[in-house]
């Protein structure tokens, strides 16, 4: 493992010095300024960081069960048992949001904690307490919690139900958010009923990227998304009907998705291609909730339709939502959550094979564009200009929504002086300047992932997103502030994006390796040192 830790070190190094040549565009629009009402935040999600996972009556959830089971699934075999120890260490993570600045700190529940069988036939009554606490202590500091109802950790008892390819999981989750309003309704006044539900479908019943591991896809995606909308429906009606009157609350949903770009700008059918595939990949959860007429896509139930005629089956592998249910999902969110980090390049391919995956469903090839900035983390490239293109797609399409963006961040190995981190947060923040003052797009708010470093699903600890450092070797699981905290704190205190020249470096200290001795005034010689350095592998870059 020493070697693989050291080639991935080189690698965040290297796009660290590769961002230092943008840190200080020559832009006007640098002096653009965030609404006075505009909400900054920070997010973190239960598993990735509370630990505690057997403890006090907290049933098991899919991520227990996977990490147990098949710790050869995770880059470096680790679990998020411990995690950052949030659950012991929650006051001092609610002091690091507070030292931020930010009036927000979105979280997230963990369901088998409230509910061990995943059931309301026992409630776990050291959760309701675990919570009650968090929300407690970010009131006391003047931090309004953002909840999450469900960030991917499924109670395992309903994953031996069959999931969320099980639409009767929509009773269950429904359930467990009357429970969740009933006991933290009064204090909580902004829910996020799902994060992610694309990720969790695609991933984790489509090619078995993530837990629960089922690969099904074409099939089990497809109902995992289906039975998915519909518990975030039945979640907003409940409050809508039982709870929004006496607590005044906002009810929305998180969905996620990359920017796709035209392969060939030129060429109208990857034209159509990429704007089909954002319909396939954002618009399967987006539309439902936030177009005029409800439903999926229109082009995604024709091209899965078409597919599955094909095919010879007798129905599409697409689900179809009633009339009732196409009601109870359009309008469904007092605001429209969002994740993106990234962006793809999608070119037509039009394909008559039987295959069932969402690509061949969509008739489309994804790649990426070898000119763009490549992170630690495999999937992840920096592409600015993305954020701008896909929050003027989301205005176009839904009659431009308000729309909080909910999670957005930069991997790289855990190093203090972050500036990699710090580049891509100053580029994409002044692309959603740009839109919300040259495109008038309706962005309410932004979200950094993450507030510290933290379990970082099958990539484990290797990647790091956080404002600030957690030393993962030590039990009591110190927090020190990186650059990229104090870049954070003056992009809120001053709502316009620092120069970071003003940014002062972090003091060196032996846990950031190599990447710490790089500073602002040497990155040309730590380049030249890093390009002679040849057991780096492409590979890890693709």
């Amino acid at each position: 493992m020493k070697g693989a830790a050291t080639e991935l070190t080189v690698l965040a190094v290297i796009a660290a010095v590769s961002c230092a040549q943008a840190l200080t565009p020559d832009d006007s629009d640098l002096d653009l300024l965030f609404p006075d009402n505009f909400m900054f935040s920070s997010a973190t999600a239960s598993y990735q960081i509370e630990g505690a996972w057997n403890v006090s009556g907290k049933g098991e959830n899919i991520w227990d069960r996977t990490t147990h089971e098949h710790p050869e699934k995770i880059l470096d075999h680790s679990s998020g048992d411990v995690a950052c120890d949030s659950y012991h260490k929650y006051k001092e993570d609610i002091k690091l949001a507070k030292s931020l600045g930010t009036p927000m700190y979105r979280f997230s529940l963990s369901w088998s904690r409230i509910l061990p069988s995943g059931a309301v036939d026992r409630i776990n009554d050291d959760g309701i307490r675990y919570y009650n606490a968090v929300i407690d202590e970010c009131i006391a500091n003047n931090i309004t919690p953002v909840v999450t109802l469900f960030h991917w950790d499924l109670p395992q008892p309903l994953q031996d139900l069959g999931g969320f390819s099980n639409e009767l999981i929509a009773d269950y989750f429904e359930d467990y958010a009357d429970v969740v309003y009933k006991n933290f309704g009064e204090k909580v006044k902004w829910w996020i009923t799902l994060n992610e539900p694309y990720t969790l479908c695609q991933e984790g019943y489509g090619n078995g990227a993530k837990a629960p591991l089922v690969v099904a896809e074409g099939r089990a995606n497809y109902l995992c998304g289906h039975t998915m909308l519909k518990s975030h429906a039945r979640a907003y009606r409940l409050y809508e009907k039982k709870y929004k009157k006496s607590q005044q609350g906002k009810v929305g949903i998180s969905v996620n998705s990359y920017c796709f770009w035209p392969k060939d700008q030129n060429n109208v059918k990857d034209v159509e291609a990429s704007d089909r595939f954002q319909n396939f990949v954002l618009g399967w959860y987006a539309h439902p909730i936030f177009s005029q007429d409800g439903d999926y896509p229109p082009v995604m139930k024709e091209f899965i339709n078409r597919a599955s005629e094909r095919q010879g089956l007798r129905r599409s592998r697409l689900p179809t939502f009633n009339a009732t249910e196409i009601d109870m999902l359009k309008g469904s969110a007092d605001f429209f959550g969002f994740n993106t980090y990234s962006s793809r390049l999608v070119a037509d391919a039009p394909n008559e094979a039987d295959g069932t995956t969402m690509v061949e469903d969509a008739q489309v090839v994804v790649s990426t564009d070898a000119s763009w900035e490549k992170t630690i983390a495999p999937w992840h490239f920096v592409v600015p200009k993305g954020m701008r293109r896909v929050l003027n797609w989301i205005k176009r399409e839904y009659n431009n929504p308000q729309v909080f963006i909910t999670e957005n961040g930069y991997p790289d190995a855990g190093v203090h002086k972050d500036v990699g981190r710090v580049n891509y947060y100053k580029l994409y923040l002044l692309e959603v300047l740009r839109a919300i003052h040259h495109d008038n797009c309706a962005v309410i708010g932004y979200t950094a992932w993450s507030l510290m470093d933290n379990y970082e699903w099958f990539y484990g600890y290797a990647n790091r997103f956080g404002l600030f450092h957690v030393d993962f070797k030590n039990p009591d699981r110190p927090r020190t502030p990186k650059m990229s905290s104090e870049f954070y704190k003056r992009l809120v205190a001053t709502k316009k994006i620092p120069d970071e020249s003003d940014i002062p470096w972090p003091d060196d200290d032996d846990t950031t390796s190599a990447s710490s001795s790089v500073t602002a005034t040497g990155f040309s010689v730590a380049l030249g040192v890093l390009m002679s350095v040849s057991t780096i592998k492409h590979s890890i870059l693709l």
